[in-house]
């Protein structure tokens, strides 16, 4: 049986190239909405290959840390545009959630 972390990173994995999923979406499709907080502290450990940079906040901003702009930088290069106020455009590149596969 997976943890949750380990089925945040199988979410985590499947989102494409040139999107971006909410926390709190990730959440969602996880069936546990009042997670988003859990899915920021599972992306803290988040294992290496893993494109962690199309995880942002639910109005498209990037979380506080270290890494904003290497993350803003990794997502321009995969040609998602930033709002003047500097945030995803959420209605153009986020990701509908499916099709959502598990490894069981």
């Amino acid at each position: 049986m997976y943890s949750f972390f380990e089925s945040v990173y199988q979410v985590i994995a499947q989102i494409p190239y040139a999107k971006v999923a909410s926390y709190g979406q990730i959440a969602c499709l996880l069936g546990n909405p009042q997670q988003a907080r859990t899915v920021g502290w599972a992306l803290k450990k988040c294992p290496d290959g893993l494109p962690w940079h199309r995880v942002v906040k639910a109005d498209g901003s990037l979380a506080a840390g270290e890494y904003v702009e290497l993350q803003q930088a990794i997502l321009c290069s995969e040609g998602v545009f930033f709002t003047p106020d500097g945030k995803v455009d959420m209605e153009v590149f986020q990701w509908d959630g499916s099709p959502l596969f598990f490894d069981s």
